[in-house]
């Protein structure tokens, strides 16, 4: 393949993913300073949502070594997940935020190669947790283990920062995909230009606003995220003395003046954030938005919260074909992420 040219130019682009899947990509948690002196309590609540993702795809996880894997089956036979569904790949990685790590894949069913993988550039979320040398390289190594080919932009991206309706449309932020971290020589413009050609798409909704205590900067997972087409999930926080208040109703407003390529305007359902998370004084970035979306379930991270069961039911509307499950997040979101932020799908094509 003629990896000179875009895949955009070759007629690939990032499906939904609410699309059907082939697989669902995590790379196994093993760093300790990820989830300082309370890695162990992980594992259960992590072991149940592979469990859940094998009941409809493969999951493939990323591990470092037969020990690793060995670690990696014994909770996951405990948590009693389907392991005829699981496939292991030695892929060493730093840390297990997939979704920003793992491979971007693109399809196009017209073509002899029907799938590709984009390679972007990764440096931890603006160089804040190095090292990540084994992370940066982890897609070239699955379309190695895969045998596809894989495209190499030469900037920094990461999966949670773009969000995406399977229909020409990218949403995402500013206060990530401009920060001057990522890639200080871009401007706006040529940002969207790299995420036209190695995304397939044609049109980038923009919102300004991430979560308080998001190291990410911002990354739109956590706070917009598409049903279908023409419809999001966008956060809200109904305290106004809430320092993420006045940040959500920000992006709401946004969300109002926007029109899809069809000219439609979007449809917004309003989602509502958790109690505050605090662990050792500090907030973590604690959102059901960080929901993921399999074949057949949208599983949602839950926090011991008033408000889990109302966050669950207004999804659940959202998703009338797909059972969905809530998951204990608490133990997870002391690592700054949840579900989302550490899977990656691979589309059926």
């Amino acid at each position: 393949m003629d990896t000179s040219k875009t895949p955009k130019e070759l007629g690939y682009y990032f499906p939904a993913e609410f699309e059907k899947h082939e697989a669902t990509w995590l790379s196994w948690p093993h760093k300790e300073e990820s989830w300082p002196g309370t890695i162990n309590k992980v594992f259960p609540a992590y072991s149940q949502f592979v469990k859940i993702l094998a009941l409809s795809e493969k999951v493939r996880i990323n591990v470092a070594n037969q020990q690793m894997k060995d670690s990696a089956l014994r909770h996951l036979q405990d948590a009693g997940a389907n392991l005829s569904q699981i496939e292991f790949f030695f892929n060493p990685t730093n840390d297990a935020w997939c979704r920003d790590h793992g491979p971007a894949f693109l399809i196009n069913p017209a073509s002899d190669i029907k799938k590709v993988i984009v390679d972007w550039g990764y440096n931890a979320w603006g160089n804040k947790y190095p090292p990540f040398d084994l992370d940066d390289v982890v897609p070239s190594l699955i379309g190695k283990h895969l045998n596809i080919p894989v495209f190499h932009p030469g900037i920094v991206m990461e999966g949670g920062s773009v969000e995406f309706n399977g229909a020409g449309t990218v949403l995402t932020s500013t206060c990530c995909l401009l920060n001057q971290n990522r890639n200080p020589h871009l401007n706006q413009g040529q940002i969207e230009k790299y995420l036209s050609d190695y995304y397939g798409i044609d049109q980038i909704l923009w919102v300004d606003e991430g979560i308080v205590g998001d190291d990410t900067d911002g990354h739109i997972d956590d706070t917009i995220r598409f049903v279908n087409e023409d419809t999001v999930l966008s956060v809200v926080e109904t305290d106004v003395n809430d320092e993420n208040y006045e940040l959500l109703q920000k992006n709401l407003k946004s969300l109002s003046t926007m029109r899809i390529l069809n000219g439609k305007q979007l449809n917004i359902v309003e989602l509502p954030m958790p109690d505050a998370v605090v662990y050792d004084g500090m907030r973590l970035p604690a959102s059901y938005a960080n929901f993921y979306i399999s074949n057949k379930h949208v599983i949602v991270p839950t926090y011991r919260s008033n408000s889990d069961e109302k966050a669950l039911d207004i999804i659940a509307q959202c998703y009338p074909g797909r059972e969905v499950v809530g998951i204990d997040s608490t133990e997870i979101i002391w690592g700054l992420g949840s579900f989302h932020c550490l899977s990656q799908q691979e589309p059926a094509v």
